[in-house]
């Protein structure tokens, strides 16, 4: 039996059966024409796919919607419905989605900061030129989304942005964000732990959230939602993406964000009941009898428990819908390569199953290793530590990773760019085992 699902002014009559695309699958026309037949051929009824940023606008004000047009038909052809995931200011926390005109100007987009003055590959949400920006962007995609779908057939979802939240520091630190923080008066109101920082900037990713959901509303009204990395294993905030939708948090995240119809869990750690639960909120009397959050799971583990556990999502929680990640295929043991230096931050590398990370002289004598787990943030919640000393000097970015293939002249020819998971949100450049592949690697300093 279907089983009809409200969420925001359209009636979704039945239950999503999705799959997420990996975060480079949709970077090219080829491998979308490629991926597509497959997730049909796989029984799907959805495919989570995303839209990205700094492809969709290369050149600030000029929009190439090649990508985004090349999707709605392709899943036209094959019958599938597509969920769009905005890969616009933040994607695992980090800015890695952002062009690189925004990347460059760190004056005119600033970043978030430790206590120790640190800059981070993260926007600050603080910043109205970071807002605007995104705010142009987002609007500009769904306007053609309206346009080019208007009945809905196709684009039955959005996500914005993709798991929100800050790493290294609890909140930011930068002088915008100091500047609220003091206004507020938030120490004097909650204190000064991380749990109160966590909060402030909860406050602050939500309040950013809500002006790109109230657009999206005015413009193509389609469910909205918005996804979170867990705060598992002990972790504390700054260890994982704290302050994003997380169930903790879920009052500030609807107060603050009262157009965004769900708020979603990435479901990757043991204990998938538990996470489950924490997210199907029931009617409770303060939420006037409606149900606070309506459970949908955009991304777990794609593991031979997939299907049970979408039974147990549909069966338990009358979820909205189910979808493993990365549901194309990926594949990781080991290798080599060469990295060709091209300019001062200019590279090529070639070869299989390897890792490459840019750093300054003065960031690489000032890092800290941490281990990480498999969702990519820290293995375990850490001790306590001695407090970082005051960060000097300059950082280098990943401003671009395009895949690309040489021709008979020696000329470069793009075939996609690397971004997401597949850069770990912009910290490194990796080609995967068995696949011999030739990246272009563009750095930047802030």
């Amino acid at each position: 039996m279907l089983i009809p699902i409200w969420a925001s002014a359209q009636l979704i009559d039945y239950p999503v059966l999705g799959g997420e695309l990996s975060n480079s699958a949709a970077s090219s026309v080829d491998d979308i024409d490629e991926v597509m037949p497959r997730m049909e051929a796989l029984g799907l009824n959805t495919v989570l796919v995303p839209a990205y940023w700094e492809l969709m606008e290369p050149v600030e004000g000029h929009f190439d919607f090649t990508l985004i047009d090349r999707t709605i038909e392709a899943a036209r052809r094959e019958r599938l419905r597509v969920i769009f995931l905005w890969f616009g200011t933040w994607k695992n926390s980090m800015s890695c989605y952002a062009p690189a005109w925004f990347k460059q100007d760190v004056k005119r987009f600033p970043r978030a900061m430790t206590a120790e003055g640190k800059p981070l590959e993260i926007a600050s949400c603080f910043s109205d030129n970071v807002l605007q920006a995104d705010l142009k962007a987002f609007s500009a995609l769904m306007r053609h989304i309206a346009d080019r779908d208007p009945g809905r057939e196709v684009v039955i979802m959005m996500q914005i942005e993709n798991k929100i939240g800050m790493l290294e520091s609890a909140r930011d630190h930068s002088p915008l964000a100091e500047k609220v923080y003091r206004e507020e008066r938030w120490a004097e109101r909650y204190g000064t732990d991380e749990y109160a920082d966590e909060k402030f900037m909860a406050q602050g990713y939500a309040r950013f959230v809500e002006q790109l959901a109230r657009a999206a509303r005015e413009i193509h009204d389609i469910p909205l939602y918005v996804n979170a990395a867990m705060n598992s294993r002990g972790r504390k905030p700054g260890e994982y993406p704290s302050a994003g939708p997380l169930a903790h948090l879920a009052d500030i995240w609807k107060k603050e964000a009262p157009s965004v119809d769900i708020l979603a869990p990435d479901i990757y750690d043991t204990g998938f009941k538990s996470w489950a639960g924490q997210y199907a909120m029931p009617a409770r009397p303060q939420d006037g009898g409606k149900v606070k959050n309506r459970l949908f799971i955009p991304e777990s583990r794609c593991c031979e428990n997939s299907g049970v556990r979408a039974l147990y999502s549909f069966g338990e929680h009358q979820a909205l819908g189910f979808a493993p990640f990365a549901i194309d295929g990926s594949v990781w043991p080991e290798g080599g390569a060469m990295l060709v230096r091209l300019g001062r931050h200019d590279y090529l590398l070639a070869g299989s199953g390897v890792v490459v990370d840019f750093k300054t002289s003065t960031e690489k004598r000032q890092e800290r290793r941490e281990e990480l787990g498999e969702d990519g943030f820290a293995e375990t919640g850490s001790a306590s530590a001695s407090p970082a000393p005051r960060f000097t000097g300059t950082r280098l970015g990943l401003l671009s990773v395009d895949e690309v293939a040489i021709d008979a002249q020696g000329r470069m020819q793009f075939l996609r760019r690397h971004n997401g998971d597949q850069t770990h949100q912009g910290r490194h450049a990796r080609i995967g085992v068995d696949e011999w592949k030739i990246l272009h690697i563009r750095l930047y300093e802030y």
